[in-house]
């Protein structure tokens, strides 16, 4: 997709689908915000500015089990890269819903520690509710008292990952690194657990 109006076909089609804001946002890899404009420009021909913000399109990697694996194991590189120091043993990798899932899968495996997801409250809930927050899988790796590492694909704003890191620690359990695709954000750390990011986007706004 490379214009506005092929993302916003997209968005209403996902709509249409049974998907909500948040999982739409997901799907695309834009804000919240980004998918509430398309979703209204495209029902009301708002004439509002979108919010800034960039698409990710990494659907090329996503499709091929082969190219999946060769990012887990860069991804993996830089959380043991972020953690050599301190020689922290991983005993769970956390896949935030839906697509780290895949990836900290892989990476389990090449660890060989356990594996379990994590479902973000904006995939159940909408509008979202600051009271409802996610959980974490009940079919995998149980996390109470256990050091754990969140993989993701792209941060947008950070919020889904500091609601992970907060339900973990509510459970007891020990974040001790994040890594993912892509950082929008430009963040060094989500509550105090550092963010290792294959790429960082930053924009650069004209300045008249």
């Amino acid at each position: 997709m490379k214009t506005i109006d092929e993302l916003t076909r997209k968005a209403i089609e996902l709509q249409a689908s049974g998907l909500l804001t948040g999982q739409i946002a997901d799907e695309l890899n834009i804000s919240r915000e980004t998918a509430t404009w398309l979703l209204v420009h495209a029902k009301k021909g708002d004439s509002t500015a979108a919010p800034k913000d960039i698409y990710i399109d990494w659907s090329n990697i996503g499709r091929s089990s082969y190219r999946q694996r060769l990012i887990a194991g860069a991804l993996l590189d830089m959380i043991l890269d972020c953690l050599g120091e301190t020689e922290v043993e991983i005993d769970v990798v956390v896949g935030v819903a839906l697509s780290g899932i895949p990836l900290a899968n892989l990476i389990a495996d090449e660890l060989g520690c356990e594996f379990t997801t994590y479902h973000p409250n904006k995939q159940r809930w909408e509008p979202e509710s600051k009271e409802i927050k996610g959980t974490i899988s009940q079919n995998f790796a149980r996390v109470e008292g256990k050091k754990c590492v969140l993989i993701d694909d792209v941060v947008t704003s950070g919020t889904t990952l500091r609601e992970a890191v907060a339900v973990l620690e509510g459970l007891g359990a020990k974040p001790v690194a994040i890594a993912v695709l892509i950082d929008k954000k430009g963040i060094d750390d989500i509550s105090g657990v550092p963010l290792n990011a294959l790429l960082r986007v930053t924009r650069v706004d004209k300045i008249e």
